[in-house]
């Protein structure tokens, strides 16, 4: 039998590729079963383990990719959140596709450095941020001297890191321009307006309104965690409130505020149109289905890995801003 001892050994005897023996042995990437399996037989029945770590030491990487999730306003938010889910659903298939694991952290920011210390721990080959929280400054100053980075957030002409994020603004103006056709005139907007995304999306709402209503709109300003922005919903009726319209930052305090408005007998939408922002996959299920603008995350989530691993090759590559599209259901 031919002794096999190293990955070349494999690759000639299979009659393959290196690459492809090794998508096969760590499960990593694409690959046909029968492909992966034939090899998988080959390797086993010659008794050879690929080493990895020395693989990855030898080529100067370390095969995983960073998903962090910085909490600087909101740091009751939890893993658990619907949209993050998702989407960390969507970036894990897309690092795997490319043979790389995905190190989660969720990150409580401590002073200015938080970020530079990670990237200095050398774990990872690259970074991607979900959502800019209050850290815009900080992942500036990072860009300027790591390129491996990309952002899930709000383009901004002043910014130095790569965004990838849906176009807020334009978002905003959707839901106003819903409401008003829904003949909504006493309008709030709930959200928190300190992050970028959500500033955004409440700046698009005041453009899509026509003046008269514009001025009137109420700001309530609350946390996107479903405990908090159902508490805040919740004092905000049992104050006596009662627009016709909401338009919330997020799926998730969009339904707090259906919830809260039963509780105080608000018939939705008979009394009071609710939309939100993101569609994740309950907004479908709800009781009214809720109304939302769609953030298409299985796209954005392949355009961070895409932006990412090309300019983990050296390429500059730019900033990604996705349209939004309303999507109607019978909470408005």
């Amino acid at each position: 039998m031919e002794e096999v001892r190293s990955i070349a050994d494999l690759a000639r005897l299979a009659g393959v590729s290196v690459s492809t023996v090794s998508r096969a042995l760590t499960g990593k990437g694409a690959l046909a079963a029968k492909t992966r399996d034939r090899i998988q037989s080959l390797a086993d029945s010659h008794g050879f383990r690929m080493n990895v770590a020395a693989q990855n030491l030898r080529l100067g990487r370390t095969g995983a990719i960073a998903v962090l999730l910085p909490l600087g306003h909101e740091r009751g938010q939890h893993l658990t959140d619907p949209f993050f889910m998702a989407m960390l659903g969507f970036l894990a298939d897309g690092l795997a596709d490319r043979g790389y694991d995905l190190l989660l952290s969720r990150v409580i920011p401590d002073g200015d450095g938080w970020l530079d210390r990670f990237i200095r721990g050398g774990r990872v080959d690259g970074v991607i941020i979900i959502g800019q929280s209050d850290q815009s400054a900080v992942l500036d100053r990072t860009a300027g001297h790591y390129a491996p980075m990309v952002v899930w957030g709000e383009q901004d002409a002043r910014n130095l890191h790569v965004t990838v994020g849906t176009d807020n603004r334009a978002g905003g103006e959707l839901a106003a321009r819903h409401l008003i056709d829904r003949g909504r005139r006493r309008l709030a907007f709930f959200g928190n307006v300190a992050v970028p995304e959500f500033a955004a999306r409440y700046r698009g709402f005041l453009d899509g309104l026509p003046e008269d209503v514009r001025s009137s709109v109420e700001l309530v300003t609350t946390k996107i965690t479903p405990e908090a922005s159902l508490h805040s919903a919740a004092g905000y009726f049992a104050a006596g409130h009662r627009p016709d319209g909401i338009f919330a930052t997020s799926d998730v305090v969009a339904l707090s505020v259906v919830s809260a408005a039963a509780e105080q007998g608000i018939s939705v939408p008979g009394d009071l149109s609710v939309v939100g922002f993101d569609d994740i996959p309950i907004a479908s299920l709800a009781n009214p289905p809720l109304t939302t603008v769609r953030q298409d995350m299985a796209a954005g989530a392949g355009h961070l890995v895409d932006l990412l691993f090309r300019r983990m090759g050296g390429e500059m590559a730019g900033s990604v801003r996705a349209a939004p599209q309303l999507i109607i259901r019978e909470s408005s």
